[in-house]
Parts: C-alpha cells; structure tokens; sequence
C-alpha cells in the first residue's frame, strides 16, 4: 500500500484540478450503514430482515402506489439519518486539497445523502437526484422542490410511516423523492441533469485533472464508469476501495483501504 499511496500522492502534487467521484463507501467512517449485499441491509434495518425486505426491493417505486406507508417509511428514515450525520473529515481534506487548485474542484456522486454539500462542497452533480428534494409521484408537474421543513414519523417497530405523508403542493397528491430508483420510469431528471452538464463544461477547461474515485461498488458501476472516462486520456486516476480496487489496464492507482484512513495519508 505505501509504494500506492506514493504514487497516489505524486498525482495530486501535480494536479491542477480534483474531481472527486464518489460511491456509497465514502459516508462509512461517517456512521452511515454499508448496504453491501442483504445481510449488511438487514444489520442496518433488522424490521426489513424480518419481512425479508432487500434494499433492491424496497427502493422501488411501486411501493409509493402500492404502499406509500412502507415506501416512505423507508425513505423518510434514511431522510432523518442523513438530516443527523456529520461527514467525516475527508469530506474536509479533500475540499482543502481542491480548493488550493487552479481549477478547483467538482464532485460526481451516486449517493443521495446530501453529505458533500454538507461538507461545503458548492458543485455537486446528483446522477441519482437526492433526497432532500421531492416530486410529485403522478407527475401533474415536472416541478422539484427542497424536503427542508418536511418531517416523516416513522413507527421504529414497522419501519412504516405515520400519515400525513409528504405532498405535492400544486395537486396535493403524494410526494417521493427526487431520487432515481430500481425500475424508475417516473423520475424527473431535470435537477441532475443541470449538475451533469455543469461539470461536463468544467471538464472540458480543466487543466491537469485528477480523479479521485472513493467508496464506488461494480454493483451499481455509474460512478466507476464516471471515474474511468474523466481520466481515460490521462490515467491519472485514483481508485480507494477496500474490496474492490482494481483498475482495468492498470489505467491509475487502486488502494485496498477504506476512504478516512487513505485520505489523511494522502493529505
């Protein structure tokens, strides 16, 4: 890991931009549950292990038709516990190390937790939206607007949601998420989208880009394959990962440790 971490810190000394990309490994050291695979879900939630629940199962849309209370019984939890956590403090080494740079700093994220900006991070993209934002879920308006001010009880021996539940302000209907799900033909992308092409522009003037690829599973690839185009034409890529750090044609540097510990040694 130390000849790595070398090579790893080589590239950053010589970077005129960061673009962090990040996966749901990143909010670990800051207490939020890995749901890697069904027995870490069910750690995390043990109603669901009860039920039989699969994170796959319950983040799907359907539930919000066919069970709104156990869909946002669901999300109105992660809402709350995302609403409560702290970032670690790589959020912070790695905003210090960006802003120091002549381009700056752009995040690319699959997670949906809010937790850069909480950090301070000013450019976000969301591929997959973000739960502090809501939509409409019969679609009478592609309008997104913020969850803030917005509280869902959640019955702790359920998991199910105490009505009223979240609602559209324009028909009055049920609200979800702005959060792309399993088998998602509904979500309003407009949001993402603006991010998306916000850092898209960026990339394009950024000088001397490294990639910093933190916490990204190859069960869900987006932001591996993010990470692997923004660095192809350089390979200055470096891909943190403690179970899954390998890099197709050696196109970067992969360390096999957790996100806290591989960025204080790094910075």
């Amino acid at each position: 890991m130390s000849d790595a971490l070398t090579r790893a810190a080589k590239l950053l000394d010589g970077a005129g931009a960061l673009l962090i990309c990040a996966g749901a490994g990143m909010g670990v050291d800051s207490g939020l549950p890995d749901f890697r695979g069904g027995e870490g879900f069910w750690r995390a939630y043990p109603p669901y292990a009860r039920l039989g629940l699969r994170f796959e199962e319950l983040a799907d849309p359907r539930h919000f038709a066919e069970d709104p209370e156990l869909a946002w019984g669901f999300y109105g939890h992660r809402l709350a516990l995302y609403r409560e956590t702290v970032p670690h403090e790589g959020f912070g080494l790695l905003l210090s190390l960006g802003s120091r740079l002549p381009d700056g700093v752009r995040v690319f994220t699959s997670n949906v937790d809010g937790q850069f900006q909480k950090a301070g991070f000013e450019s976000v993209a969301e591929a997959h939206g973000s739960i502090h934002h809501l939509q409409c879920f019969a679609g009478c308006t592609s309008e997104i607007w913020p969850a803030a001010g917005i509280d869902v009880p959640i019955d702790p021996e359920t998991m199910r949601a105490v009505p009223p539940l979240p609602s559209c302000p324009r028909c009055g209907g049920l609200a979800r998420p702005n959060i792309l799900m399993f088998g998602d033909f509904s979500w309003v992308p407009d949001r993402s989208q603006a991010q998306l092409d916000e850092l898209t522009a960026w990339r394009r003037t950024a000088r001397d880009l490294v990639v910093v690829e933190v916490g990204a599973g190859q069960a869900v690839p987006t932001v591996r394959r993010y990470a692997e185009l923004a660095s192809a034409a350089t390979g200055a890529l470096i891909r943190i990962n403690p179970r899954e750090p390998e890099i197709r044609h050696g196109r970067g540097v992969s360390i096999a440790a957790g996100a806290l510990e591989t960025l204080r040694a790094l910075t």
